[in-house]
């Protein structure tokens, strides 16, 4: 990658930042998009660049959706991949957003947005800090399970009745915090249910 004034002040955002950040911080409008066609960034979506040798980093598109929806976090399937808590790979990004806020707009990663009540947004929301700076939102191994039961209709049962089976396999599950999570989200019954029948 080319080491000029703009690149450094570049690096310092970290591999993915807002365009707006990068104008703050002394790169103007023209290095920015010169800097896009050599090659030296990806343009993700309107605004939201990443560093071209930062390109296949660990949960770059987590941040990179993060980025662009501050309010947000990661969810339902994406979360119950980045958890190990599924084997499978999604092919969308899901991002919850609290209801009143706006539905972000992005083309790059592949993102469906949820909105969930903000009454209980902050629930089981966890920021995950990474090596060079770089973090993102995503509910907590516990809420990412509830999540999966309280929208069985999108995820499917199979899918959260798994999830809750690997969880509960793991030597520091919180069965309890799952049910009191489950009860302040609304979804108590289905939850308990599904754990008299893995314990029994």
């Amino acid at each position: 990658m080319a080491s000029t004034p703009a690149m450094t002040r570049l690096r310092a955002l970290g591999p993915v930042f807002r365009s707006g950040k990068a104008v703050e911080a002394g790169v103007s409008w023209r290095d920015l998009y010169r800097l896009r066609d050599e090659g030296e960034l990806i343009e993700l979506s309107r605004g939201l660049f990443q560093l071209a040798d930062a390109a296949g980093s660990d949960n770059a598109d987590f941040i990179a959706v993060c980025a662009r929806a501050q309010h947000g976090m990661v969810c339902l399937n994406s979360a119950l991949a980045y958890w190990d808590l599924s084997d499978e790979i999604p092919a969308v990004v899901h991002l919850a957003v609290p209801e009143g806020t706006n539905r972000p707009t992005l083309n790059y990663p592949p993102t469906r947005v949820h909105v969930f009540n903000a009454a209980t947004f902050d629930l089981g929301r966890r920021e995950v800090r990474q090596a060079r700076g770089e973090h993102f939102w995503i509910t907590d191994l516990e809420r990412s399970i509830v999540d999966a039961f309280r929208m069985r209709h999108l995820v499917g049962d199979s899918l959260a009745y798994a999830a809750l089976q690997a969880y509960l396999s793991r030597p520091r599950a919180k069965p309890g915090r799952v049910v009191e999570l489950a009860r302040e989200l609304r979804v108590g019954g289905p939850v308990r249910d599904a754990l008299r029948v893995l314990q029994g």
